[in-house]
């Protein structure tokens, strides 16, 4: 069977090089030879095998497939360069880790759990919006919840044409002027719970994400790095699989 062709910008970020939106810089770049001959089009199309990529004169090897959870800190943001010089969880990656891309976001204000990996098929699947996988929030806020409230953060509302809910809230506890819910989503969309809360007028005082589908953040401390067992990874692909049946 004749190998499939594709783009070299998508091929080099599918070997775990880098970025696609940096692998298309290295090309316009005249950074990138296939099979000897400078191209200069990311959309160039090769076939892998027998394609032979060089990147700055070194042959492109695929890279073994690397799977992290992250504690991300509150202040951290999660571009691989930020304009405003902030912080990144870039920062946070050992240098002895392949290149790794964050798998979804989460805000500079919010804080948890985050999945970096260099395999974009998985991480596709696991952000597609059609998976529904469950992401679990803990969120204090400054007032102290009443069931009402709790009912409506379900029900949602439409925010700016998007309808915002949640798939679950409840209690977790309460102080004198401000409580703590949990919220489960099992949709992505841009800064989800802040829009819906906001429009409830409720403000977010903190919100910290402690688990994605079956993985959870545990004793996992703010900043720190650790590789995915085996078994993590399988859970999280089964749950995938029944939510594609």
């Amino acid at each position: 069977m004749v190998p499939k062709r594709f783009g070299l910008a998508r091929v080099i970020s599918r070997m775990g090089y880098c970025s696609r939106s940096q692998a298309a810089a290295l090309i316009l770049g005249s950074r990138v030879r296939v099979n000897g001959r400078v191209v200069r089009d990311p959309e160039s199309p090769v076939r892998i095998p027998p394609d032979r990529i060089e990147v700055d004169g070194s042959a492109l090897e695929k890279t073994p497939t690397v799977y992290l959870a992250m504690n991300k800190p509150r202040g951290v943001v999660t571009t691989a360069s930020d304009e405003k010089g902030r912080a990144s969880v870039y920062d946070l990656l050992d240098e002895s880790f392949p290149w790794v891309a964050p798998v979804g976001r989460l805000d500079k204000a919010s804080e948890g759990l985050l999945l970096l990996t260099n395999d974009s098929a998985w991480a596709a699947t696991i952000t597609d919006p059609a998976s529904h996988l469950d992401k679990t929030y803990h969120v204090q806020v400054d007032c102290l919840f009443q069931q009402d409230m709790l009912a409506k953060i379900i029900e949602g509302c439409v925010v700016d044409g998007d309808h915002l809910r949640a798939k679950e809230a409840r209690p977790l506890r309460r102080g004198g002027k401000n409580s703590w819910i949990e919220i489960v989503l099992d949709e992505g969309k841009n800064r989800q719970i802040r829009r819906l809360l906001g429009a409830l007028d409720v403000q977010v005082l903190r919100l910290v994400r402690v688990s994605i589908g079956p993985l959870e953040l545990g004793d996992l401390r703010k900043g720190e790095v650790r590789s995915l067992a085996a078994e993590e990874k399988r859970s999280i692909n089964r749950v995938l699989a029944r939510s594609a049946l």
